[in-house]
């Protein structure tokens, strides 16, 4: 029975998969791959990896709240801190401030996913990568690679595999993201247990110096800065 249930699970991610790439990405086709991990040893896994990295223990512990930004407030902060950048990064996208699925965060999964989920657009401006396919993939390689969340481990390895396979054109600057994405992660604090709340307010390349980010992507061909402009 053991057996028969991994493939059935295996055979739901596939079908998770493969309504992400029917959708181009839309939010809700991933965030139901991404649940489909709720309870799960590799969901386990990487909440093992969450609690060894510095302050990821005592955030799962005290539950830390979800994360509800004003984007109101936020876009009145100075030009390049951390909350004006996020909140004009939403604003672009035209996100609702509100758009974040609601989990249960009852359990240390529960909560680790709900974190990931709602943080992840702040990753993206924290290391400079964009909102197009290949930024995507790059900014959900450090992730990833620093905790094993397992729902970017297996958007980042099908989105390889497919631009290799059906889209070769695509590979080059995809798996160029990937690695930079890689080299970050290697380099850089955990993302996942910072407290971006407590610090709206800095700029972008101060917390880019705090958590070791010495190689951001903006200017690259799959960097922010072609959606927003450049850090002032």
């Amino acid at each position: 029975m053991g057996r028969f249930q991994e493939l059935l699970r295996a055979a739901e991610k596939l079908r998770l998969l493969a309504a992400i790439g029917r959708s181009g990405g839309e939010l809700s086709s991933v965030a139901d791959l991404i649940d489909s991990f709720l309870d799960s040893p590799q969901l386990a896994a990487s909440v093992q990896r969450f609690r060894q990295a510095p302050g990821g223990a005592t955030l799962l512990d005290e539950r830390y709240p979800p994360l509800q930004p004003d984007i109101d407030a936020l876009r009145q902060l100075p030009p390049g801190s951390l909350g004006r950048r996020y909140a004009d990064l939403i604003v672009a996208l035209g996100y609702h401030p509100e758009f974040f699925r609601p989990r249960d965060i009852g359990s240390d999964g529960r909560w680790l996913t709900q974190r990931i989920a709602t943080t992840h657009d702040i990753h993206h401006v924290i290391t400079g990568f964009g909102t197009g396919p290949d930024g995507e993939n790059g900014v959900l390689a450090i992730t990833a690679c620093q905790i094993g969340f397992p729902g970017y481990v297996l958007l980042t390895t099908a989105g390889q595999l497919a631009s290799f396979r059906f889209q070769p054109e695509r590979f080059p600057g995809l798996s160029a993201a990937v690695a930079h994405g890689h080299a970050i992660a290697r380099q850089a604090a955990c993302l996942a247990a910072v407290r971006w709340e407590e610090g709206w307010d800095k700029p972008v390349n101060q917390w880019r110096r705090e958590l070791g980010i010495v190689d951001p992507a903006d200017a690259d061909p799959y960097g922010l800065n072609a959606q927003l402009g450049p850090l002032p």
